[in-house]
């Protein structure tokens, strides 16, 4: 399998990955608090990633390298965009944002032409307005219907802007590898959620049951486990290498894929009904995912003496 065929592979692969995190989150969100949820994720990556880097699986070497690009690169994702995220879902309603989260691939588009002047040809600006129109086709399936809340949506337009921000750095730094960018990303997000955690249950008094919490709840250990290992780790760790080969905007249609995954995942787990609409909207993102890809874009790599078949070591 070529490079760039590979990098399309991942790509889906950590789009799948991300879809089915809602399952997990559902196990736990009505009982857990945000930043316990996103402090324990953290937690768990760091281990799992330093065990990683410990046993050679991954190559993580940051000695002498100026760290300034990795702290940008982990400020917008996931420090930045997961708060703003949370914010913006609270003080609107789901179809809102569901609608104005799924436009992220059109504003990464966009940052990619201004920023790094790699500019989408005709093609692939149709195709990726139809992968998004299908996104959200199912983010108002339910109805629309309007908070007006200004804040709100300040919150959710920064999240937007923040991701589309994070595919863009991840591309554009040279001087480190996807587990490298993975890491730093990991490190911020232990750092700044786990902080906020201890803040947040110091002041509650209930800082013992926020240190056991995994230990005697096991819905939340499942969890943890997925969100941290499979969603920080590998599905982040996939997402970086798939940007460094095929390039902020290829990569970011397929976050429709994500979406479509969330409802299987919801038909098949959780008994949710699946419309006729529904399957027009999946059959819009696969196509538009399709016809953004099909071809390439005639883009250099941006990552160096990466073996695709490499057991996850870059």
């Amino acid at each position: 399998m070529g490079r760039e065929k590979w990098a399309l592979f991942i790509a889906v692969c950590s789009e799948i990955v991300f879809g089915l995190s809602f399952i997990f989150i559902k196990m736990c969100v009505d009982t857990i608090s945000v930043f316990t949820l996103l402090s324990w994720r953290s937690i768990t990556a760091f281990t799992a990633m330093t065990l990683c880097a410990l046993l050679g699986i991954v190559k993580i070497d940051l000695r002498g390298k100026d760290l300034r690009p990795l702290f940008l690169l982990s400020l917008f994702q996931p420090v930045l965009y997961f708060i703003m995220e949370t914010l913006g879902v609270r003080f609107t309603n789901a179809s809102e944002s569901g609608t104005l989260l799924s436009c992220v691939p059109i504003i990464t588009m966009l940052f990619s032409a201004v920023f790094l002047k790699d500019r989408p040809n005709r093609r692939q600006v149709f195709f990726m307005l139809i992968s998004v129109a299908g996104a959200v086709m199912i983010g108002t399936m339910n109805g629309f219907t309007a908070s007006s809340s200004a804040i709100g949506y300040l919150f959710l337009l920064v999240a937007m802007c923040s991701e589309s921000a994070y595919a863009i750095t991840s591309q554009k730094i040279k001087n480190f590898n996807s587990a490298e960018k993975t890491y730093g990303m990991i490190i911020s997000g232990t750092v700044v959620f786990t902080g906020c955690a201890l803040i947040e249950h110091g002041v509650k008094g209930t800082l013992q049951e926020y240190i056991t919490l995994p230990f005697h709840d096991t819905g939340f250990l499942i969890c943890i486990l997925y969100l941290g290992i499979g969603c920080s780790v590998v599905a982040f760790f996939c997402a970086n290498y798939a940007i460094s080969v095929i390039g902020a905007t290829r990569r970011a249609v397929f976050a429709g894929l994500a979406t479509v995954t969330s409802i299987v995942g919801g038909v098949f787990y959780l008994g949710e009904p699946f419309s006729f609409l529904q399957g027009v909207a999946t059959v819009l993102i696969l196509i538009g995912a399709y016809g953004v890809n099909r071809g390439g874009s005639g883009q250099k790599p941006i990552e160096k003496n990466i073996n695709p078949a490499a057991s996850g070591k870059s």
